[in-house]
């Protein structure tokens, strides 16, 4: 469900010059969502919905990439751009801009190897560098340092418990029984990209079922507990970094008022299907 003040909006009408066609299944997915989710206009609505199609893009194009997966220990960094630091972590060089260094791991990206947080991460940074522009990327985030769960604030990535869960969102299959061997895999973080399909950076592309059984083949010998999908969702703040775009003009939405069901408490507006 979907709240906006003033106005309701539908994907439905002819739209196709406002939405692609990746856009309107994540429209369709906030619409059909028990939960609700709140925009102070269209336009933050649109920007929202244009950063999760580039984080589906960046982590397609991570997949496609010659990135190697590997633990801590062994990662490996285009040192023109970074320093690798003694935790296996990439600090951005001081005469480096933050653009070319993410841009880079794209590039030469037989050069980089890393484990999965820390690819969730880049594919955050690589989608909000391609919506928001080299100039305010470089402004916001000027000090990169890519290690794990580590982040820039105004990424604003924040973990919540519920299983809404909408395509451009970080999952996490946890994997109980992992063999003490490899704890690598004791879980493995995920781009949902939509239609049943996952991302996980040293698993691939795959379906939900698919990458329970590859972190079931990572488990102790006698293991009874299978692997599964947390009910749970990360996210980088939609809405703080859409105080930095310059919103297209076009992003307001047409809506078909005979397909809902309207509520209004004060000026706030309730769509339901």
């Amino acid at each position: 469900m979907i709240q906006i003040q003033h106005s309701i909006v539908d994907s439905d009408t002819p739209i196709h010059s406002s939405l692609s066609k990746v856009q309107q299944r994540i429209f369709q997915a906030l619409l059909k969502e028990q939960k609700i989710y709140v925009y102070k206009n269209e336009q933050q609505l649109f920007f929202e919905l244009l950063l999760r199609e580039h984080i589906i893009q960046a982590a397609i194009l991570l997949a496609k990439s010659k990135v190697r997966f590997t633990i801590f220990r062994f990662s490996r960094c285009n040192e023109q751009f970074w320093y690798r630091n003694e935790l296996g972590g990439f600090q951005l060089k001081e005469t480096v801009s933050p653009t070319d260094a993410i841009n880079d791991i794209f590039q030469n990206s037989h050069l980089y190897a890393f484990e999965c947080a820390t690819a969730i991460v880049i594919v955050f940074y690589k989608a909000v560098l391609d919506v928001l522009g080299a100039n305010t990327f470089n402004k916001l985030f000027a000090n990169l340092l890519l290690y794990d769960w580590h982040f820039d604030k105004d990424l604003g990535v924040k973990t919540r418990k519920g299983n809404d869960y909408i395509p451009g969102d970080c999952l996490y299959f946890k994997n109980p029984d992992v063999d003490p061997q490899t704890p690598q895999w004791q879980g493995e973080n995920t781009i949902y990209l939509g239609d049943g399909l996952h991302y996980g950076h040293g698993i691939g592309i795959k379906t939900k079922e698919e990458i329970i059984a590859v972190l079931n083949k990572k488990r102790k010998r006698g293991a009874t507990k299978s692997a599964y999908l947390l009910e749970q969702t990360t996210r980088i703040d939609f809405q703080y970094l859409s105080t930095f775009a310059n919103v297209r003009e076009h992003a307001e939405l047409p809506i078909d008022r005979n397909r809902f069901v309207v509520g209004a408490i004060g000026s706030a507006t309730f769509l339901y299907l």
